[in-house]
């Protein structure tokens, strides 16, 4: 036996969870509705290793020359520096130029799979998650950016989370990519100073616009005042630089404005009805005119930017004609994604109903998940064009969410039924087994207590096993050729609920004694019988 000093200590890496069986079979249901609409809409399934060559994942993700920063890497016995991969779209991209001659193009595929980043962690944000993309390769047109905003805001509705409760919302980093350029940060040699632009901007929603403005210029204490918490350094641009991105995103109310002209909840709700029923809606949504005169008198010459506006007019034309109305998608300069490999639209699936955060405040619960057109990634293997587009769901926080609208399904986590082992002779053990098989062949799940100890501690076990019922038979059982058949859940509410003995008596039994051959039946009517409850329960009954 180990001493105390020879123990190691049990601990979890920071940054790292374990998940439990009801989270696993609650993500995998949920996960199953996602695939449904993903092969509704042709895509097809595909599978990247963990493991990439760091080059792999591209100029954007880690730096060549600290490998380790912000990825997991390490060096193979050639001294080739391997990362963890650090989204599933970068091992897309170096997937589709392997086997660019034989798959057909545009190539339709969608993915599930952890991914890794070596940052710091913190509440919400981990070192390991899963993510479950779909993207489109090989389609120029934004058409395939319009499919997969509408993709999004099915696989919402799929989920349960109702009109309302959500928006996908459409930017076009051409349009920011414009400003930036116009202000002296295009380039390649500038990618450093425009990836920090973007997270500083992409945090407006965390940090609000005094925050961004404090990320856009020397930088930003954790704390709010110098010293207090940790420091993040800013972009360095200067006051000029940081007034005009600020333009993109805020203006006298503090709030993000769009680039069309909004309509009320009242217009979007009549709006989206017209759409439904097959009429002719309102006229298309209108350039917020106020918006472009700003940047045509700054920029007049700023050509990417309009060139995103008309992609992003584009986008609005094609989804509102497919029946996707405003309270669906919409088009707004808030979007930005952090990653700088995007190029043209992106898009995030926000849930827009309120939650209470650690502190007791009443918060947007915001976005579970985001993407848009990678132009790039592919190119960089090929040597010639390769247009892209696609979206990556946060599988744990959009567990969350449906978790708060009460839509996380955990209708069917039940245990198994335990077969108590009352006698532990090999002909006892023999009977015992030879339930469970029958249990088992019937397509009950089932198991034998295989501990050592007695019937207490037996039953404690099957209550935290989430057993819908225990089988028992001793010696007087046996000889009789009978068994014991304890419903637990109808136990347990008759325990709770009713007080005096009438009821009980009139109630549903939660113990029938059976012959060994009607085990079966028994046990499957017992099943029956919670499934038909907690259906009623759900319904409010």
């Amino acid at each position: 036996m180990a001493t105390k000093a020879d123990r190691v200590k049990a601990r979890l890496p920071r940054g790292f969870v374990d998940r439990a069986p009801d989270d696993l079979r609650a993500a995998e249901k949920m996960m199953a509705q996602i695939r449904k609409v993903y092969e509704l809409y042709g895509f097809e399934p595909v599978e990247t290793p963990l493991i990439e060559y760091t080059d792999a994942l591209g100029k954007f993700l880690p730096d060549q020359d600290r490998p380790n920063e912000g990825v997991f890497s390490f060096q193979d016995d050639d001294e080739q520096w391997l990362s963890l991969r650090y989204d599933l779209t970068a091992p897309l991209a170096r997937y589709v130029a392997e086997n660019f001659e034989s798959i057909p193009k545009p190539y339709r595929s969608y993915r599930a799979g952890w991914v890794f980043r070596n940052e710091k962690p913190g509440p919400g944000r981990f070192r390991q998650f899963m993510q479950f993309d779909a993207d489109t390769v090989g389609a120029p047109s934004v058409s395939a950016d319009a499919e997969m905003c509408m993709m999004m805001a099915d696989v919402m509705e799929a989920l349960g989370i109702k009109r309302g409760d959500y928006v996908i919302r459409v930017n076009n980093r051409k349009v920011l990519d414009g400003v930036l350029e116009a202000i002296g940060l295009g380039g390649d040699e500038n990618v450093g100073r425009r990836l920090t632009v973007l997270r500083a901007i992409d945090k407006l929603d965390k940090f609000g616009p005094q925050g961004v403005r404090l990320l856009l210029g020397a930088g930003r204490w954790d704390g709010g005042k110098e010293g207090e918490g940790d420091f993040t350094k800013g972009a360095g641009l200067d006051e000029e630089s940081i007034d005009t991105i600020m333009l993109l995103f805020t203006h006298a109310s503090d709030r993000a404005p769009d680039f069309f002209m909004q309509m009320s909840p009242d217009e979007v709700m009549q709006d989206d009805a017209l759409l439904q029923g097959g009429q002719s809606s309102q006229p298309l949504v209108i350039a917020n005119p106020r918006f472009l005169d700003v940047y045509e008198e700054r920029f007049p010459q700023a050509s990417l930017f309009q060139e995103g506006l008309n992609e992003l007019r584009q986008i609005s034309s094609l989804v509102r004609a497919a029946g996707y109305g405003t309270q669906r998608i919409r088009i707004t300069t808030s979007v930005v994604r952090g990653l700088e490999y995007y190029t043209g639209p992106v898009f995030e699936a926000e849930l827009t109903f309120d939650v209470t955060n650690e502190k007791g405040e009443k918060v947007v619960f915001g976005s579970v998940g985001g993407g848009g057109r990678y132009d790039g990634l592919v190119s960089r293997f090929r040597g010639e064009p390769v247009p892209a587009t696609g979206f990556s769901i946060g599988v744990s926080r959009l567990m969350t969410a449906l978790k708060n609208l009460g839509k996380l399904d955990t209708s069917d986590n039940i245990g198994p039924v335990v077969v108590l082992v009352m006698d532990r002779d090999t002909v006892s053990l023999g009977r015992y087994q030879r339930m469970v098989s029958d249990l088992r062949q019937a397509g009950i799940r089932a198991e034998m207590y295989l501990g050592g100890s007695g019937m207490k501690p037996q039953m404690k076990y099957a209550d935290r096993r989430g057993a819908p019922c225990v089988i028992i038979q001793g010696s007087q059982e046996r000889d009789n050729g009978e068994v014991q058949i304890k419903d637990l859940i109808e136990g347990a509410r008759l325990s709770a609920e009713i007080e005096d003995n009438v009821t009980w008596r009139e109630s549903r039994p939660a113990q029938v004694t059976a012959k060994e051959g009607d085990l079966v039946a028994e046990v499957r009517k017992i099943l029956e019988a919670q499934a038909e409850d907690r259906a009623n329960a759900s319904k409010g009954q």
